[in-house]
Order: structure tokens, then sequence, then C-alpha cells
């Protein structure tokens, strides 16, 4: 993957943290894009001091033409665009009497659009770089089988999968292939925020949404950010390149499919 370029939204922390570190690994130069820039950049300055090539990017991937500058920025400092992440995300607990609108445009402005302007900056960069490339964008185990209280963020991941699936088919023809990876229970400070919400909603102490949450989980663990870094390294590689449409799920067996 030397002299390639992968740009990962939401990668100051969490999963899209141990996507950039893997990415990286790979021999990918990676932009660490993030709102956070503070965080963005430690993570870039571990990927340069490792003696790999990183650029921080600073993006709020709500804003259509942040997303398009952030993009055109990285492609100019690391010389090239091949690969975009779209992995930036948030996922507040939402029972259904208590979704307002408010939340329903926040995790809609995120998850949603946030994907449609990554893939529509991607495109733009590949056709100024003159070759095809990879789409890889963040779905959910949650986007094949809703979640209890995650209305909101279920559904804004089914639309995700949906997305996947027609840029999949209208990008082809330009050499672009666009999947998705589908995380379950993964140790990150969301999936912390989501214990504590749910737990205090259940009258129950932290914890307690995890543990009814990871006994749906086949393999008897909650999943580590480098289990789904892993699954992204091998949709951002070579071996992938005849798959597209697709959102696998990495999720320890919570969904069949």
């Amino acid at each position: 993957m030397k002299n390639k370029v992968a740009f990962v939204t939401g990668s100051g922390q969490g999963i899209g943290k141990a996507i950039a570190l893997r990415l990286a690994k790979d021999g990918f130069s990676v932009a660490v894009a993030d709102f956070n820039s503070q965080t963005a950049r430690q993570v870039a300055d571990e990927i340069i001091q490792a003696g790999g090539k990183a650029v921080a990017v600073t993006v709020d991937v709500s804003k259509r033409d942040r997303v398009f500058a952030a993009v055109e920025e990285a492609r100019n400092a690391l010389g090239g665009f091949d690969v975009i992440v779209n992995n930036a995300g948030v996922a507040p607990t939402t029972p259904i009497e208590e979704i307002s609108a408010e939340i329903v445009d926040k995790v809609y402005d995120i998850n949603v659009k946030g994907v449609i302007w990554g893939i529509q900056a991607a495109v733009a960069a590949f056709k100024a770089e003159g070759h095809g490339g990879k789409i890889i964008n963040a779905c959910s185990q949650a986007g094949h089988v809703g979640n209890p209280e995650l209305a909101v963020y279920s559904s804004s991941k089914f639309a995700v999968r949906g997305l996947t699936q027609t840029a999949a088919r209208d990008l082809a023809p330009a050499g672009i292939t666009v999947n998705g990876y589908c995380p379950g229970i993964v140790k990150t400070p969301m999936w912390d925020e989501i214990d504590r919400q749910v737990s205090r909603q259940a009258g129950q102490p932290a914890g307690y949404g995890t543990a009814e949450f990871a006994k749906r989980i086949t393999l008897g663990r909650l999943s580590e950010p480098e289990d789904v870094a892993a699954c992204v390294s091998f949709l951002a590689g070579p071996d992938s390149n005849y798959m597209t449409g697709q959102s696998l799920l990495i999720d320890g067996g919570m969904v069949f499919n």
C-alpha cells in the first residue's frame, strides 16, 4: 500500500483511531480527519513517530463544503487520494417516545449526510487523480437489525447500507468500489456513553446495558477497535477488489445473514 493515501473521518479516537493506525501499518499515508483537531493531531503524530506518513485534518462531516475542503487538503498534503473511510458517527439512545426533531437532525446530519458528502468528495478526488478508488462506509449490526432504544441510530445505519448499495452500482463504471463495515459492541468512548444511557433508563448501574447487549454475541466477548480495523484493512486493500455493495458484519456473531 505504499504510495496510497487513505482519508479516515472520526479518527481522533475509538474505532477511527484504530483504523488510521492499522492503515498506516499497512503502508498507507493517512489523513487523520476529526472534528477535534487536538485528538486528530495526536493520532497523526503517533503514526509519524512510528515511521509512517500522516497529516491531521479538522473537519465537520455534517458540512458538505468542509468535507470537500478537507479531502482536497489531504490530497494536496499527501500527494494523492485512493481510499476514504467514512467512519465518523454518533449514537445517542432514543426511546421512541422521546425522539425529538433536534436529535434526528443531529444523527442524520453526521451519520447519513456525512457519508453522502464523503462519497461525493472522494469521487471528485478520484477524478482529479485520474483513477478509481475505494469508498468504505461505517454501518453497524444495528443497520441490519433494529436495536432497542437506538431507533434513530439504527435507522441512520440502515440508510448507510442503502447508500452503499446504490453508490456501488452508480460508481462501478468509474472504477470505484463502495463497501461498508458493520461493527457490534466495541470498547470505545461511544459505547461507554450508550451503556450509561441504557443502564440509567433501565434504573440499573453502569455496565447493565453492556451485559444485556453482550448476551447476543456468539463469540462471547466485546469487540476491540482493532477487530474492526482489521476488517477495514481488508476492504481498503487489493484482496477486496472484486467486492462492492457489501456491508460486512464484524460483530462477533450478533447478526447472521
